[in-house]
């Protein structure tokens, strides 16, 4: 009898050693295959919204950063600036930004942004996907006697104004792109969220 108390003690011990080593096993497996189902650090950061500092951007000046891989500029526009695109409008083409999936609906006016002053862009030429140089002063350049400021790409020659809006007769089919952006206040921009969207 007392041959079978040990026995059972034994037993009840390897059963309960057993039973916790192999789900300690099994958790220790499925911590790996679940984080593998999670995006990496770097896919959420190639995604998710950038919240931009605007408040040291000089008038004329512009910001460069990244949002889904991609370049973004905040362009800080001067007065003048503002003021030549109302004259360009024949010698563009799409002036009005007809093409509607080159920006949001709440860009699509003048000046192709939610306050005239800030332009958003997506950095890269709508032709192959050059990136454009920055050329803001109105004076004439070696691509345009009568330059008023925008952004020419050195690859082909495709050339837009200080809105984005593309030229005719260069190879660009369409005005650069504007993503989904809105102002958390008077100094912060995030990139990847519309206006209506909750906090960043």
């Amino acid at each position: 009898m007392a041959e079978q108390a040990v026995d059972e003690g034994r037993r009840r011990f390897l059963t309960v050693t057993t039973a916790v080593v192999g789900a300690g096993g099994a958790a220790a497996a499925a911590v790996p295959f679940l984080a593998s189902l999670l995006p990496s650090e770097r896919a959420q950061a190639a995604g998710a919204p950038v919240t931009v500092d605007v408040s040291r951007l000089e008038a004329g000046g512009i910001l460069r950063e990244q949002w889904r891989g991609r370049p973004v500029w905040i362009v800080r526009r001067t007065p003048e600036q503002l003021a030549a695109l109302e004259g360009l409008n024949s010698r563009l083409r799409d002036p009005n930004s007809d093409v509607t999936d080159q920006q949001p609906a709440y860009a699509r006016n003048l000046h192709r942004s939610i306050k005239p002053e800030f332009l958003v862009l997506v950095g890269i030429c709508t032709h192959l996907g050059c990136s454009p140089l920055f050329e803001p002063e109105i004076r004439p350049q070696p691509f345009a006697s009568d330059w008023k400021g925008g952004f020419f790409c050195p690859c082909h020659g495709s050339t837009f104004d200080m809105a984005g809006r593309v030229f005719a007769g260069v190879p660009a089919p369409a005005n650069l792109a504007v993503p989904p952006y809105r102002f958390d206040d008077e100094q912060r921009i995030t990139i990847g969220l519309d206006p209506e969207q909750g906090a960043a």
